[in-house]
């Protein structure tokens, strides 16, 4: 199989398990070496182990939920566009991913926060719903 191909596969999987909500299974999905890092906040993720108990201990309203939007690949990596909401709390998630031996090894993910357009640029642009 071809890599960006491969890639692709593992990394679509990877977030139709996390939409399971069942965050063991989507460790299997990670490499031994895997990290996670969020630039935003300085942290960094190391192992599947401590993936799992993260989204596990993460506060939440109810289920998990993961719209992937787009899906970016070029040979082994791929970056998603994901919607993440649990009913109560909406975020996205742009992820850049890794993949090395059929599993994701690094991934390095920006959490941006919706913010209100300035004024000045009122006549210059259009803004989305």
């Amino acid at each position: 199989m071809e890599v960006a191909e491969e890639t692709r596969r593992v990394v679509e999987r990877f977030w139709a398990t996390m939409q399971t909500n069942d965050w063991r299974a989507a460790g299997e999905l990670l490499h031994d070496d895997y990290l996670l890092e969020w630039p935003q906040s300085g942290e960094r993720i190391c192992g599947r182990e401590n993936f799992a108990a993260m989204n596990a201990q993460y506060p939440a309203a109810g289920r998990w939920r993961f719209d992937v939007r787009r899906c970016v690949v070029e040979g082994d990596t791929a970056v998603t566009d994901v919607l993440v909401t649990d009913g109560a709390v909406e975020g996205r998630a742009i992820t850049f991913s890794t993949v090395r031996d059929s599993r994701i090894v690094h991934q390095l993910e920006f959490w941006p926060d919706p913010y209100e357009a300035p004024a000045w640029r009122a006549g210059l642009v259009e803004v989305s719903e």
